[in-house]
């Protein structure tokens, strides 16, 4: 591994000129082990990045999801640069929106119509504000990950400065595969529910048809069923959560894997619902932006033509079933959790709890052998291969065996040579 020379001056002159030290949190030093890894990535090829100093890492990170098909990925980088040649934003309407439009109408189910945005969060709070305008009502019944750093969601987050205070009573989160937890906000709400606003899944299965029964007790109660697929949109199937779980949403919001790593978000939905976007003002300059739509159309001739949904469920399911193989023969407690598409790694302490302490020593010892692992979940791309998966799970084994040594000798603290990773925000 090259010194880190050129990371560590951009670094420091970020810390005069940049809040915050990136555009996003997941992404600055002090969500990874600052010290020790990169601080500034400058390429990427299939599933390969380099950092500023022309190291090199096998990426698990794409990009916090929406790289879906590889950096530098050829048909979109041609997609883009052709329609670069004939301009970027029109005073009109470009024929790509209806075109993208029809395009995701084929894949979606349930999308009858279709608008875009720049990005996840943007098509989320659309779906907020519509709900509110279709039902006259202003509650919010939420499940998820977070992420979205509109006001209506962020009031109920720790990073809350600056949110009237009055929006955080209008937001309650409910329990997934927990039916009664939604039951009783609609009863402690009753006839105040505008959605029930929730990713379908994150890292487990629905069980006993819970989103069917979402479904169900928000229709009882005159509120739309609004999906986050932000993260499953693209990367679960085709068609996301809907197609793979066989439930539709009456809105749903899309972004990350949408453009492979253009910014690019949609909502689509059934026309019903759809109609308020004539009423409600969702409006932005760039939401007809060209070359995000060419990577947008691209993306979706990949997905139609090329198993790319397939090759990641294969590979992610090599990858956790052998890193827990390797973890329980080291007897370390260092477990990948989740679904091949979408997983976690975590690290517990001698009480089995999470420990930020341990990930972060892990992680310094990967990302020095050049295997990058974020903050947040495991991604896979069409670009990983089977030599990407061979390498890491090596890497990973040299990882849980100093860790090991570490806990065994406590030297943890001693031996991480970096900060330990800190968590963005809670709620």
């Amino acid at each position: 591994m090259k010194p880190m020379k050129n990371s560590k001056n951009l670094l420091r002159r970020a810390k005069d000129l940049i809040p915050a030290l990136s555009q996003t949190f997941s992404k600055g030093p002090y969500s990874y082990v600052e010290g020790v890894y990169p601080a500034y990535l400058s390429r990427g090829k299939g599933s390969h990045v380099f950092d500023v100093d022309g190291n090199e890492y096998i990426d698990y990170v794409m990009a916090l999801g929406p790289i879906i098909l590889g950096y530098n990925y050829r048909k979109v980088n041609q997609a883009i640069i052709q329609q670069l040649e004939n301009g970027i934003s029109f005073s009109i309407p470009h024929p790509l929106e209806v075109e993208l439009s029809e395009n995701m109408q084929s894949l979606i189910p349930g999308a009858e119509m279709v608008r875009f945005a720049k990005t996840g969060s943007d098509a989320g709070t659309a779906t907020v504000r519509a709900a509110r305008a279709i039902t006259g009502r202003d509650n919010i019944a939420y499940w998820g990950g977070g992420g979205v750093w509109h006001d209506w969601f962020t009031a109920i987050t720790s990073k809350n400065e600056g949110i009237p205070k009055i929006l955080k009573k209008m937001v309650r989160k409910f329990n997934y595969n927990d039916i009664d937890s939604l039951k009783i906000l609609f009863e402690d709400w009753h006839g105040e529910v505008a959605a029930v606003y929730m990713e379908p899944m994150m890292t487990e299965y629905p069980k006993n048809n819970f989103l069917q029964k979402v479904k169900q007790i928000a229709h009882k109660h005159g509120s739309l069923l609004i999906f986050d697929e932000v993260i499953t949109g693209f990367r679960f199937a085709n068609g996301g959560a809907q197609e793979l779980l066989k439930v539709g949403a009456d809105m749903v919001a899309f972004g990350k894997g949408i453009a492979n790593g253009m910014p690019l978000g949609a909502i689509t939905g059934k026309r019903q619902y759809m109609d308020i976007f004539n009423k409600v003002f969702y409006s932005t300059t760039y939401g007809g932006e060209t070359l995000s739509l060419a990577a947008g159309m691209a993306v979706l001739g990949e997905l139609k033509t090329k198993p790319v949904i397939k090759h990641c469920w294969n590979l992610g399911k090599v990858l956790i079933s052998e890193f827990n193989r390797i973890a329980d023969e080291l007897e370390v407690n260092i477990k990948m959790e989740g679904l091949p598409i979408r997983s976690s790694i975590i690290c517990r302490d001698k009480n089995g709890d999470p420990s930020l302490l341990l990930k972060s020593l892990f992680y310094q010892e990967t990302v020095r052998r050049g295997i990058l692992f974020g903050p947040g979940y495991v991604f896979l791309c069409y670009s990983h291969s089977p030599s990407d998966i061979k390498k890491t799970l090596k890497v990973c084994e040299t990882g849980m065996k100093i860790v090991k040594n570490a806990i065994k000798t406590n030297s943890v603290k001693k031996i991480l040579q970096g900060n330990v990773m800190k968590r963005v925000m809670s709620f």
